[in-house]
């Protein structure tokens, strides 16, 4: 048995996709692509490029935006289509 399948249901989901790592911080894919591409949140690539996302970096990520108030503006902004 794979040392994940032993894990509780809500532990497993520490890594997420780029459409998860998008969901879980209500914005889009591109929103999410655009500020791992510009160093805003860290992600690994896998063997095939893939992006992947930690859950406390996400957590981390969210907060810090909060904190100074940026996370309203960059999501308002994201769901305006503006960059």
């Amino acid at each position: 048995m794979p040392p994940s399948a032993m894990l509780p249901s809500n532990a497993r989901q520490l890594v997420f996709t780029s459409s998860q790592a998008a969901r879980y911080l209500g914005v889009s894919l591109a929103t999410i692509r655009r500020w791992t591409d510009s160093g805003h949140i860290s992600c690994y690539r896998t063997p095939g490029g893939q992006r992947r996302f930690a859950r406390d970096q996400l957590d981390d990520f969210i907060t810090s935006m909060h904190r100074d108030g940026s996370y309203v503006r960059a999501h308002a902004a994201s769901a305006n289509g503006e960059h």
